[in-house]
């Protein structure tokens, strides 16, 4: 474990066993190399911690439940100015921290993101819809500044996610681009085509994309008209 790391990479898990070794694997082959791992579990009964403890990650422990809490944790406990947050089942690209490092360079810069694209093998639909909200629409908020950064790939400096008081913990759901809103009036948020994760599709293939689409689009709803978005968000294992 790094002692001064410039980057903190924070991972909430709850019963990952089958997934955060992609996370994990992919940390260990990056280019950059000054940085932490730091993985909260929410109280796995498999073998996360186990897994996680394999590859070197700092497992810290919030039962308090919901992802909102666990990233703050994880956050708070960071010792890199640069915190990037990523999902246990998200696999980073080679040169992921690199290109992070590189954006942040730019003092004026106090967040980032960059293109989500499917971990397994996908059919055109899931592929192009990928593509379509993590690249064009991610893209597009930020350029007409009502920044939408999906939590699975969000970077942001700790100073300033700190002053901003972290992911809402009253929120379940839409708990990422509601910061995305705070976080602009602070600076200057920006997308990089070259800092790539890789996600899991499991979600979308047990809702199916049409339920999968309905989910979002009403919630997106719920959040911007009624300020309340949805409380539940079913677990897929």
């Amino acid at each position: 474990m790094r002692t001064n790391p410039e980057i903190s990479v924070i991972i909430p898990a709850m019963n990952e066993e089958k997934y955060i070794g992609f996370p994990l694997k992919g940390f260990r082959n990056q280019s950059f190399r000054n940085f932490e791992i730091i993985v909260v579990d929410g109280g796995s009964k498999d073998d996360t911690v186990k897994i996680s403890k394999r590859y070197g990650a700092k497992v810290l422990v919030e039962r308090k439940r919901g992802i909102s809490p666990a990233r703050n944790r994880g956050a708070e406990a960071a010792k890199g100015e640069i915190l990037v947050f990523l999902d246990a089942d998200t696999k980073p690209s080679r040169n992921l921290l690199a290109v992070y490092r590189k954006v942040f360079a730019d003092k004026d810069v106090i967040a980032a993101t960059g293109p989500i694209l499917p971990l397994e093998d996908a059919g055109f639909r899931i592929r192009s819809g990928y593509k379509f909200v993590s690249v064009f629409f991610v893209k597009s908020s930020i350029k007409v500044g009502r920044p939408s950064i999906v939590g699975s790939n969000f970077a942001v400096r700790k100073s300033v996610f700190m002053k901003q008081g972290g992911f809402d913990e009253k929120l379940i759901t839409y708990e990422d681009w509601d910061l995305s809103g705070r976080l602009k009036k602070s600076g200057k948020i920006v997308y990089a085509d070259k800092a790539v994760v890789y996600t899991s599709v499991r979600r979308i293939k047990a809702w199916g994309v049409s339920g999968f689409f309905i989910f979002h689009v009403s919630n997106i709803f719920r959040y911007h008209m009624l300020r309340k978005p949805k409380e539940y968000y079913k677990e897929i294992r």
